[in-house]
């Protein structure tokens, strides 16, 4: 696993850094106590975004970088199944405001906030993975999302943000018992019962695991569900042979996904800073954040032209 905190030789691929930043938002309001800023907005969530992404900025050297945000409740994945996330509560009502606010801080930051309508914002992580790959990059993806783990391969890596350690092959096993090249097929048969994928009842990571190492795939294991040694599995893996299925569609994040900005716009520029000191005194945040004032100079000498 490569340091992320060792700037870039002179010339070296692109390194894009690619943020979860709904995953950040949602952490950051569930761990800290509410606060409200002068005019008494809450901005509990939009603080530790704030101090979880200067942390990030500070400690951690790509020449790319981006914020992906989910853009709306409903995506493509509502037209296949109706039923996807649809037990989700709407967002707390003191957490509603900050979304905005979240984005304002990204921008403060010098950072790109992206997003785009019908796509999540685990696909656009996935398109811009591939996208800088593709020219000879890497890209680390900066999140815990279990969902997010079928992306893990030679040039794509994780690292927990609160945890500050990579997630690599050997913690995808750990969870799912299965190499990263084999989650999605995981998936689609323990579903998920936070977004509402159905899976195969009575199948967990165990058995899943299990019954792709004996058959490979998803299909392979449907396929062999009749030959199987009679009892509640093989009935309920023929039973819910459709619901599997749609389930693997589910799960697949879209490598594909458009993507609204170019790989070229998400290189490293450095802050202006009084930008940031207006932002955050906005906020009534006293945390003072600095930064290194050579990097961004630094970096602009070492990047790749895309």
């Amino acid at each position: 696993m490569n340091d992320l905190t060792a700037p870039p030789p002179p010339n070296a691929p692109p390194h894009l850094i690619l943020i979860d930043g709904s995953g950040f938002i949602f952490r950051a309001f569930h761990a800290l106590p509410p606060m409200t800023r002068p005019d008494g907005v809450p901005v509990n969530a939009v603080f530790g975004f704030t101090n979880m992404l200067a942390r990030l900025l500070k400690e951690h050297v790509g020449t790319h970088i981006a914020v992906i945000f989910d853009a709306g409740r409903y995506t493509f994945r509502n037209r296949l199944y109706e039923a996807y996330k649809a037990q989700r509560p709407e967002a707390p009502e003191e957490l509603r405001p900050q979304f905005a606010i979240v984005r304002e801080a990204t921008t403060a930051f010098g950072v790109p906030a992206i997003e785009l309508a019908d796509w999540e914002a685990d696909d656009l992580i996935a398109s811009y993975a591939r996208a800088v790959t593709d020219v000879g990059g890497r890209a680390t993806i900066v999140s815990s999302d279990k969902d997010l783990m079928q992306l893990i391969r030679p040039g794509v890596e994780m690292l927990d943000p609160m945890k500050q350690k990579p997630i690599g092959p050997a913690e995808v096993m750990e969870k799912f018992g299965v190499s990263p090249d084999k989650v999605i097929e995981a998936q689609a048969l323990i579903g998920d019962s936070v977004d509402n994928v159905p899976g195969v009842p009575g199948i967990g990571p165990k058995t899943a695991a299990q019954l792709i190492g004996e058959f490979g795939d998803l299909e392979g294991i449907l396929a062999a569900a009749p030959t199987m040694k009679p009892g509640k599995r093989r009935d309920l893996l023929i039973e819910h042979a459709a619901a599997a299925r749609i389930s693997r569609q589910l799960v697949i994040l879209r490598e594909d996904a458009p993507r609204p900005l170019e790989l070229a716009a998400l290189i490293v520029r450095e802050p202006d800073h009084a930008v940031l000191s207006d932002f955050l005194r906005a906020q009534g945040f006293r945390s003072t954040i600095s930064f290194p004032q050579s990097r961004a100079e630094r970096l602009r000498r070492r990047v790749r032209t895309l």
